[in-house]
């Protein structure tokens, strides 16, 4: 059997774990029938709060599935590059290392930051003894050139690169730093090093990529989805995305609107969740969208759909004794709010909404394999 999607609590948790589960079950003497079934007895099933409710059609929101592939946000990815030529001196991050925003990454050389450096020097000496003097003293015309070069030296330095707190060092008068032309380029966001392509000592030129960060936390995903499809959705929609057996909350924040011209499909952009870093860059997935639309279909308690040992998905159906149950094998189409779409049963029958994990253990005390198409 091939399920679809269904959603895990928590993603590292094993296959014989259900979607999503709180329950936990105490309980000792139940029965056990020779046809793979289990009897609970009235106190057991006080006990475990076990609750059965026939199956019923009601209105949930559609879906359709698409292929999909994770991708860098780029509204949280930086590429560090130096904006004049200059040797690299230093390295303070390596690849894969998660590095804090204003962090130091590499430091660097130049002969074109010492001259500017130099001249901030100079601009910000002039400044000083001019403001020092007051209006009073110095005309209005000099005093407003020794501000404005001051403050036109001070930002051609940080245009090459020098951060705001390497500028305030430099023109500490207690601190005696040489205009040296050294200066560091900084992580201008929290992120890991995905790439880094130089060697100190290495002399590089303007533009030159020399290390990419990216805050992983939320990834994108791009699916690839026919227009009949996309008009049914809207920026906004909830959608998971499934990676094997785990599955991730997702919602569309974007729809383009140009068709590829060889697969003529849209590019449908989600953002997702990275928790616990298990989403990278290339991967493949498979997507399913929530449309403006609604469907009749059979809905439960994503806690009522279980793991059976081999994997598949299945439900504990009451026959016909009360608190007599059996496992039955169903296809989980998608979960959303909570609610486990299902299909392979049939409205009206009676199964266990509540307590589901409890009944599923003492099935398995019994011996049998609760695999049951």
């Amino acid at each position: 059997m091939t399920y679809t999607f269904t959603v895990e609590s928590n993603p590292a948790k094993t296959a014989s774990a259900s979607p999503a589960h709180d329950e936990q079950g105490q309980g000792e003497g139940g029965g056990h029938e020779e046809s793979g079934t289990v009897h609970l007895t009235p106190e057991q099933l006080k006990t475990a709060g076990i609750e059965v409710t026939r199956l019923a059609l009601g209105n949930v929101t559609g879906t359709f599935t698409a292929p999909g592939e994770v991708m860098l946000n780029d509204y949280r990815t930086v590429k560090i590059t130096p904006r004049i030529a200059a040797q690299i001196i230093e390295r303070h991050a390596r690849l894969g290392d998660i590095v804090e925003q204003d962090q130091p990454l590499v430091t660097l050389s130049s002969v074109e930051m010492a001259q500017a450096e130099g001249e901030l020097l100079v601009a910000d000496r002039e400044w000083r003894r001019v403001k020092s003097l007051g209006r009073k003293v110095v005309s209005e015309k000099r005093y407003t050139e020794a501000r404005v070069s001051r403050d036109q030296a001070s930002a051609k330095v940080h245009a090459y690169g020098m951060s705001h707190d390497e500028i305030t060092n430099l023109l500490d008068t207690k601190n005696k730093i040489a205009a040296d032309g050294t200066f560091s380029l900084i992580a201008t966001l929290k992120g890991r090093v995905l790439m880094d392509d130089f060697v100190v000592g290495e002399r590089v030129e303007p533009g030159r990529v020399l290390m990419v960060i990216a805050d992983e936390s939320v990834m994108w995903v791009e699916a690839r989805v026919r227009p009949a499809d996309a008009a049914r959705i809207s920026s906004g929609n909830l959608a998971t995305i499934q990676v094997g057996n785990r599955i991730f909350q997702a919602k569309v924040s974007q729809i383009h609107h140009t068709l590829d011209e060889t697969t003529r499909t849209l590019a449908v952009r989600l953002d997702v969740k990275n928790d616990n870093d298990q989403l990278h860059p290339g991967m493949f997935v498979n997507v399913r969208i929530q449309t403006n639309t609604v469907i009749q279909a059979l809905s439960v308690p994503e806690s009522a759909v279980l793991r059976s040992p081999d994997g598949d998905w299945q439900v504990l159906v009451q026959q016909d004794e009360p608190g007599e149950f059996k496992a039955v094998e169903i296809e989980v189409k998608y979960v959303s709010d909570g609610k486990a779409v299902i299909s392979g049963i049939e409205p009206g029958t009676p199964m266990v909404t509540q307590g589901a994990f409890f009944v599923q253990s003492e099935l398995a005390k019994s011996g049998f394999e609760i695999h049951n198409h």
